[in-house]
């Protein structure tokens, strides 16, 4: 054997090692154990590519965010307790219990919520409470496009910085990518502050790729907040030919639970700039006359329990006459699975709402692979085809809706930062109930098994299911 041969070997055998040191770690540190045998068998069987994903796409606990997010936690009890254990909830159907724990938020009476239906709606309450303004604003995104969209939230923000209101803008590395820096300077220019996402903690010191920020968060003045499906850009109004119209949810908030969104918010700022924004923030907002039970679900690989999975499951076992839940992707772990055929068995009207038209080829053939174990269990499968569908939507019974980012697949239940409005309340209950019996009308019921649909699906569906630890 040549010079060249010995340090092939070499390096081959140097990548085995490291490969099975990774495997071990993947043992010990995955929260499922498909996702532990999926990367050992991938860095065992092709070290060279298995190490060099593992590196970005292995890591299962975000240590960085968690150490800060203690130290974060520690500056704002006094808040926690003082901004929501003095507004009691109100009387409700649903318990909230099992939600306030998982959460770690209070469940609080006094507020209000208002349904935002797609790009033209939401963008316009947006940028209308952005001009109103009086004090200060907090956006946060996980896309901003630098497109018409993206560029008219530019000018909203520079527009209320130039005419002193405080704008703090925060998004994710990934999802901005991008996003150009001339983008950025224009804010700076004009005082906004801003945390750049290419020296946030994450991105800047590890390999923190497979970890998002997915939250979509407005404050203003702490009295208003908005949150939901939609990012800025231009796809988002349905100008993506590709698309065509995107069918999207938004939900603006007032009363007490505004306080725990921008909590959360003021949470995610400390760990990308190390700024604490507690006193700078107002606390206390009025109690909204509608008076509806809410809480904030903020889920994220930093917390100690699958927070993610837990509010899905306990959505499902609570339900006792329906729950209908639209995602635009739907690749669930065995538990929420379980739960689900669990549901439909017990007689509960289940239905899954999920895009016809294809985002991301992966788990949208994924999804086929589930279908026919829930139908079979006497599930619903509802697929819209007027345009993408993108919102993140539950409803349970008569008492409980959720609008925020949280999709149904592995992804959001463990690997992504996420947030869900939840109202126990039938009036939001029967405000979401209208709007998705109106998507279900653009939709068509799934009546095909996986052996009936084309070859590309029956092929790629069970194919597609095995990367599901990672969609």
């Amino acid at each position: 054997m040549n010079t060249v041969g010995y340090i092939l070997a070499a390096i081959l055998i140097l990548l085995e090692i490291v490969a099975i040191t990774f495997a071990w770690r993947a043992i010990k540190g995955s929260r499922t154990p498909q996702g532990a045998i999926g990367w050992v068998v991938f860095l065992i069987a092709a070290p060279y590519l298995g190490v060099p994903l593992y590196l970005f796409l292995g890591h299962h606990r975000y240590q960085g965010f968690i150490l800060s997010r203690r130290t974060s936690e520690r500056v704002v009890e006094g808040i926690r307790a003082h901004g929501e254990a003095n507004v009691p909830a109100t009387e409700t159907v649903m318990p909230t219990v099992v939600f306030e724990r998982i959460s770690e938020f209070p469940a609080v009476g006094g507020n209000s919520m208002r349904l935002l239906i797609d790009g033209e709606e939401t963008f316009g309450e947006i940028f209308r409470a952005m001009d109103a303004a009086s004090d200060y604003i907090l956006v946060q995104s996980y896309i901003v496009n630098d497109d018409g969209v993206g560029r008219s939230l530019k000018e909203h923000m520079v527009s209320a910085a130039k005419r002193g209101v405080k704008v703090r803008f925060l998004v994710d590395a990934v999802g901005c990518i991008k996003l150009p820096a001339s983008y950025f300077t224009e804010l700076k220019e004009a005082g906004v502050e801003f945390v750049n996402p290419k020296e946030t903690p994450g991105a800047k010191t590890r390999f923190h790729l497979n970890f998002r920020n997915h939250r979509k968060t407005i404050i203003i003045d702490g009295k208003t907040g908005f949150t939901g499906g939609l990012n800025f850009g231009d796809e988002y109004m349905g100008l993506d030919p590709t698309f065509g119209h995107w069918r999207d949810t938004h939900v603006r908030l007032e009363g007490p639970l505004v306080a725990q969104l921008q909590l959360v918010f003021a949470e995610d700022w400390h760990w990308a700039s190390g700024e604490v924004l507690i006193d700078e923030l107002f606390w206390e907002p009025e109690k909204a006359e509608d008076d509806m039970t809410a809480l904030l679900m903020a889920t994220g690989p930093a917390d100690d329990m699958e927070t993610g999975a837990l509010f899905f499951f306990s959505c499902i076992a609570q339900a006792k006459e329906r729950v209908w839940i639209a995602s635009p992707y739907f690749v669930p772990d065995t538990d929420i699975l379980t739960a689900l055929k669990f549901a439909a068995l017990r007689g509960v009207d289940v239905r899954i709402l999920v895009p016809e038209v294809i985002d991301h080829t992966v788990p949208w053939l994924a999804a086929f692979a589930y279908f026919d174990e829930i139908r079979g269990a006497g599930a619903s499968v509802w697929r819209y085809n007027d345009g993408f569908m993108h919102q993140k939507v539950v409803l349970v019974d008569d008492t409980l809706a959720a609008v925020g980012t949280t999709n149904m697949d592995n992804r959001s239940f463990r690997l992504n930062f996420e947030a869900m409005a939840m109202f126990f309340d039938p009036r939001a209950a029967s405000a979401t109930e209208r709007m998705l019996e109106a998507d279900f009308e653009r939709s068509f019921r799934l009546e095909k098994r996986l052996s009936e649909q084309p070859r590309k699906i029956r092929l790629g569906a069970p194919v597609s299911r095995l990367l599901s630890p990672l969609l």
